[in-house]
């Protein structure tokens, strides 16, 4: 394998108009790999640090001066050691002077680069020992957006479809589907208004928490018998943004924590949830656990601002028998080499791990190759949105290749 003699950062947009990064990874051979970093709205507090201080532009100068020259002349397949490289330029813990998004920039085009000299799909360089590549996700996507992502919408951040399907093509046509009928209803619900769309693809309407899911469950039943495939809705609560002084605060009613259980638990119960995602704050791991004691068995309980696919975070959950799935978002570690080990964690103790993507995307389709090289239960990548549409057209693209 080649080493590599050239490596680029470059400043260009995300998908709501913000800079971030792009690195170029280039190979003796002349095989290269090319990848941007998304960035995410609802951040948890434990996740690495986008950028330095001086955003973009610091970002490039530090590349410059403490990246670069690390990584001149290594492997690019040996993915621990360029990912070694990034946390010895760096020297935080937290990625705090090179910046997050620069170090998942580079480490992926890295990977990209490795793939294009091997002549092999990039999701074989990324793949786990113990996947074959025959299992692919469901689709997570948002409907309909609250929160962080949408304002004047719900308080809950996002409404989802969550399309459980063998084949990629039935699991994509099914949440999209459901996307279309839940914009019909609302624009029948809100003949005048001029409805949007949050960060994510999403409707946003002014309606509340619990309308808004009676409305998702509704399109989820709709698109089953219309389409018969395995459709049904979900909620990504991002719950630390609506938690203060000890309590979850909706505009309908406020909770403490027994009661938060209680509310989640009924919601599971009448609306068959499949996927429940950061029900409770970032740091509840008995509230987690309680839920997942109570739910569990029937849906996926979802850490995400609660583990910001940290591993040393993830041990703490596994240890507490908090969530029985590990949302995965690279970034949030910074290196493709730290999410394997949550990852890998994850499935030694049989938790399920989702793949996502950030509110703020890049229009490539790499993320599609972790979630099948890491064996993923689900990707959340959205629906609507050439940055959305990336992932998923991707995922069909394998689905082709491999035959399902």
């Amino acid at each position: 394998m080649s080493r590599i003699t050239d490596v680029d950062l470059f400043g260009v947009y995300d998908s709501r108009a913000r800079r971030t990064v792009e690195a170029t990874v280039v190979l003796a051979s002349g095989a290269s790999g090319r990848a941007g970093a998304p960035s995410g709205a609802s951040t948890g507090v434990h996740e690495v640090v986008a950028f330095p201080k001086g955003g973009v532009p610091e970002a490039l100068e530090v590349f410059r001066e403490k990246v670069a020259p690390r990584l001149l002349g290594l492997e690019a397949s040996d993915q621990a050691a360029v990912d070694m490289a990034l946390h010895d330029a760096d020297g935080t813990l937290d990625f705090s002077t090179i910046g997050g998004n620069t170090a998942t920039a580079v480490s992926v085009a890295s990977a990209i680069a490795t793939a294009d000299e091997a002549g092999t799909p990039l999701w074989r360089v990324l793949a786990r020992p113990d996947v074959d590549g025959r299992s692919f996700p469901a689709v997570a996507g948002n409907c309909l957006n609250g929160g962080r992502h949408a304002i004047g919408g719900p308080d809950i951040q996002e409404f989802l479809a969550f399309a459980d399907c063998p084949r990629p093509e039935d699991s994509i046509r099914a949440a999209v589907r459901v996307h279309g009928l839940v914009g019909e209803a609302l624009h029948r619900r809100f003949p005048k208004a001029a409805l949007g769309r949050g960060d994510e693809g999403g409707w946003v309407a002014a309606i509340s928490n619990v309308d808004a899911l009676e409305l998702l469950s509704e399109a989820c039943a709709a698109a089953r018998d219309e389409l018969h495939l395995e459709v049904h809705p979900g909620l990504d609560l991002a719950a630390s943004e609506f938690f203060d002084e000890g309590q979850y605060r909706y505009r309908e009613q406020t909770l403490d924590s027994e009661g938060q259980i209680g509310f989640v638990s009924k919601l599971v119960d009448r609306f068959d949830l499949r996927y429940v995602e950061d029900p409770f704050e970032e740091e509840a791991f008995d509230a987690f656990a309680a839920l997942t004691k109570a739910v569990g068995r029937r849906t996926l309980v979802v850490g995400d601002d609660l583990y910001v696919t940290n591993e040393q975070r993830l041990a703490l959950g596994v240890e507490r028998h908090a969530t029985n799935a590990v949302l995965v978002k690279v970034n949030q570690v910074g290196t493709l080499t730290d999410t394997f080990r949550t990852v890998d964690l994850a499935r030694g103790h049989g938790l399920s791990t989702i793949t996502s993507h950030r509110s703020g995307e890049v229009p490539e389709g790499w993320l599609a190759h972790v979630a099948l090289g890491t064996g993923a239960r689900g990707l959340k990548c959205g629906i609507l949105g050439g940055e959305r549409m990336a992932k998923l057209n991707e995922l069909l693209r394998l689905g082709r290749a491999t035959g399902i």
